[in-house]
């Protein structure tokens, strides 16, 4: 009961902290300000089991974590909290600490958002005390002698009524701190008008319009990924548990570091300015060999080489650091955003306004590097500097200083242990080695000759392209190798490397039963 106790005024602590956070920005509530701590410390070998693993359903896995490593060290205070008070009060104020230091620490965060987890703590060191009262209370009551049935009946009906009072405050207060968080959620979202505004927002039309797509750029295989990855299924990876809630009259993008000139942008600027559309695929660095972190979207935005241009970047530099609201960072060759490669601040995705957990309402979009070095979204500051002289997020933490993407061919079609009828089989996927294209797919059945695939129509050199291929199956077990050749006339390489630090390298091998 007392490990119970424990649990439940964590909950008042969550709870307290989340209805009043409501309040205040949404980074300061105490299970995003930890996970969010967890994340900038997590080394780089973790964080590729847990994507490896969890895919885009890392953030969901974490706060499970998050949530059994709470309830296991609220039983432990309990039971401290039980047996010596004292050590029980510092060790809930130690924690109370932690949190309040995660929470201040966060980027964007001032010192008055550590109030929720500040009020939450102390609302639970209240709970625990009322919880420990009845179950001290049964302390009171020693064995009685042997023949003293009046202090046995006495000591039961004792023990009984504390036990009573104990679940009864227990279960109040856990429905109460349920209906809070809950509150506390609900209300959030009603006093946030980024959604409504996102809605009611009219993107400009382009002043270059994306090139037309050709017709058959779709594999005709049936089960092969959309050619262009519908908003809701474009993976996300990021390292913002809570989605930062900008609004658009107060996002400013400041241009600076070794320029002539600072440029500040409004996002009124961007509605006012010669906007491109363009198709472009992007890929995580975390995306394994034969992984589906990867997509293909139509963005609008303003050239970065535009916003470079006005801000004149001095001699010997190198490098954009590029920075989130959430605190993320970026390292991007400052050559890459000036060729004409049309990186972009983009304001758009797929003809509407960036969805929220894609960077609303800006990000960044620059073809042919992998997203760590690059895509940063909820972009506010650009910094143009050295390599020598500044570190990017992940770059601090074992990973490349910059991230071209690699050439890559996926199995779409068949799936790895499907069971397939003996005869013709459509075999088809998709491959990508962005500004230099795909010119060639071939597959391997088993350890037999290289055959070539049939190339999907291309749209450009920045976009994936699909392949299929009708394979004679014989009965048995078999496995299905593919490579891409890149535009440079570059074989995918078949050496296999692990995603850190630049990004995962060869040959996808599908195993398939022929019945």
């Amino acid at each position: 009961m007392a490990a119970l106790a424990g649990v439940v005024a964590a909950g008042v602590v969550l709870a307290v902290a989340e209805l009043i956070g409501a309040f205040f920005t949404a980074r300061a509530t105490p299970l995003f300000a930890l996970g969010s701590t967890f994340i900038d410390f997590t080394p780089p070998g973790l964080k590729d089991f847990a994507i490896a693993t969890f895919g885009t359903n890392d953030k969901a896995a974490l706060f499970v974590g998050m949530g059994l490593t709470i309830a296991v060290l609220a039983c432990v205070l309990g039971v401290v909290a039980y047996r010596k008070w004292a050590l029980g009060v510092l060790g809930v104020l130690f924690m109370g600490a932690v949190i309040v230091a995660c929470v201040v620490t966060r980027s964007g965060v001032s010192g008055a958002d550590a109030v929720p987890s500040v009020l939450g703590t102390l609302a639970g060191l209240v709970v625990l005390r009322r919880l420990m009262v009845p179950l001290w209370g049964l302390k009171k009551w020693p064995e009685a002698p042997a023949g003293q049935a009046a202090d046995d009946d006495a000591r039961n009906q004792g023990e009984g009524t504390n036990r009573r009072r104990f679940f009864a405050a227990a279960g109040v207060t856990a429905v109460a701190a349920g209906i809070a968080a809950t509150g506390g959620r609900l209300l959030s979202t009603a006093r946030s008008n980024v959604t409504k505004a996102r809605e009611a927002l009219t993107l400009p039309a382009p002043a270059r319009a994306a090139a037309a797509v050709p017709a058959g750029v779709q594999s005709p295989v049936p089960g092969v990924t959309p050619w262009l990855t519908p908003n809701n299924d474009f993976y996300r990876i990021d390292t913002a548990l809570s989605v930062p809630e900008i609004n658009i009259n107060d996002w400013a993008l400041r241009v600076h570091g070794l320029v002539e000139q600072e440029v500040t942008l409004t996002f009124q600027d961007l509605l006012d300015a010669k906007l491109i559309e363009s198709h472009v695929t992007l890929t995580c660095v975390s995306n394994p060999v034969g992984g589906n972190l990867a997509g293909n979207a139509k963005w609008l935005g303003l050239p970065i080489r535009d916003v470079l241009a006005r801000a004149k970047p001095k001699d010997g530099a190198d490098m954009v650091l590029s920075k989130s609201i959430d605190g993320f960072s970026a390292s991007t060759p400052l050559e890459v955003l000036q060729d004409d490669r049309d990186a972009m601040l983009a304001i758009g995705m797929n003809g509407e306004p960036l969805p929220l957990e894609h960077g609303y309402p800006v990000r960044m979009v620059v073809p042919g590097l992998y997203g760590f070095v690059s895509a940063t979204k909820w972009v506010v500051d650009l910094e143009v500097t050295r390599f020598a002289d500044n570190k990017a997020y992940w770059t601090n933490r074992g990973w490349s200083e910059r991230g071209p993407i690699k050439t890559m061919a996926r199995v779409d079609v068949p799936k790895s242990f499907a069971k397939v009828p003996a005869g013709k089989v459509a075999v088809g996927g998709t491959a990508w080695a962005q500004t230099r294209g795909i010119t060639k797919v071939e597959i391997q059945i088993d350890n037999g000759n290289w055959a070539e695939a049939t190339l999907s129509a291309e749209a450009s050199t920045v976009t994936w392209r699909q392949w299929s291929y009708e394979w004679d199956a014989t009965p048995g077990p078999h496995y299905i190798k593919v490579r891409a050749t890149d535009g440079t006339g570059e074989v995918q390489t078949d050496q296999r490397a692990d995603p850190v630090p630049d990004g995962a390298s060869g040959w996808q091998s599908v195993m398939v039963t022929v019945q």
